[in-house]
């Protein structure tokens, strides 16, 4: 079997194992989370006798060990489970599956991902390759003194500071992002610029920083000391023979930095109410909504992983040492 395809295979089987493991995590750490949704649905006053009904008829009351696997045996065929939150203290079950619940918000993060990052990824690009280029320089100096300064602060703060300034001070934009399944693009887009602004503040500086450290380290190689001796140009030695041989670490970074896009915007969508899945997980968890919480924390999982797997692909495949063994 060719090195590049074994590679990959074993990098999926280890993504798969990784998969399992997070989903023992996520249950778990659930099953740690205080309070009792039953005694939520039916207040303080509830007797013991209600409450044990109620978690007989969620299935509550079956052993952990039978409920994960009763979850992850649902998962593994796309079915999250049925939301606690329809059910009330009268007895009426107006609940819907999870996946339905999911399904809208998590169309909204990936769109919020994808705003970001297709802001993001070439600023970080340029700023990374100039600042290699320009090293030392005032220009990469200020650069670098920029973003540190962004990416020192929390995602909350960086948020409300825009949320001052841009929709307070100087209102330009909406400091609510409320965005609906009928909201027009251009009018989407208006409204989610703030949150989308805010990660990308956050993820320029990690990208930008990578993408310098690889091109000063590729700089320093001693083909590109034969490049510049046959005369080629500094754009010729960057585009032909650094940008190449760097895509791995970027790629890398990108991908990781995409992965948070998807899993680490709970904190953005809540300061902006942005109808997310990390909303969604947030009122959730509130409600000690479990199918529902379980379901988000699996999705994010899984496009970390994704995502994670990706980044390992495209470093594998542009690999000369696999590409071409001895």
């Amino acid at each position: 079997m060719h090195p590049v395809i074994r590679t990959i295979l074993e990098r999926i089987a280890l993504g798969i194992a990784t998969l399992f493991v997070v989903s023992l995590v996520i249950f778990s750490a659930i099953e740690l989370l205080p309070g009792d949704f039953s005694q939520v649905i039916l207040g303080q006053s509830a007797t013991q006798a209600n409450m044990a009904a109620i978690s007989k008829e969620l299935g509550l009351d079956q052993p952990p060990h039978l409920r994960y696997l009763q979850w992850i045996a649902g998962a593994v065929q796309g079915d999250l489970g049925t939301s606690f939150s329809g059910r009330n203290a009268s007895g009426v079950d107006r609940s819907r599956e999870v996946i339905d619940l999911i399904a809208p918000r998590l169309s909204n993060t990936l769109f919020l991902a994808s705003m970001t990052a297709i802001i993001a990824v070439p600023i970080s690009l340029v700023l990374g390759v100039t600042s290699a280029l320009y090293r030392n320089s005032f220009y990469d100096r200020s650069v670098n003194t920029a973003t540190l300064t962004t990416i020192s602060f929390p995602e909350f703060f960086v948020a409300y500071i825009l949320i001052l300034t841009l929709s307070s001070l100087w209102p330009i934009f909406p400091s609510l992002a409320n965005v609906d399944a009928d909201t027009v693009l251009s009018e989407r887009i208006y409204k989610s610029a703030l949150p989308a602004l805010t990660l990308t503040l956050v993820i320029v500086a990690h990208m930008m920083r990578m993408t310098r450290a690889a091109i000063i380290n590729l700089l320093a190689s001693p083909y590109i000391q034969m490049a510049r001796l046959s005369g080629a140009s500094q754009s010729e030695i960057i585009i032909k023979h650094a940008l190449p041989n760097a895509w791995a670490p970027i790629a890398t970074v990108i991908a990781f930095n995409l992965a948070y896009l998807v899993v680490g915007v709970v904190v953005v969508e809540v300061v902006f109410v942005y109808p997310g899945v990390g909303q969604l997980m947030v009122d959730a968890v509130a409600t000690r909504d479990i199918p529902v919480v379980q379901g988000c924390a699996l999705i994010f999982a899984i496009t970390y992983i994704l995502l994670n797997l990706l980044a390992d692909i495209i470093g594998i495949i542009t690999n000369p040492r696999l590409l071409h063994p001895k």
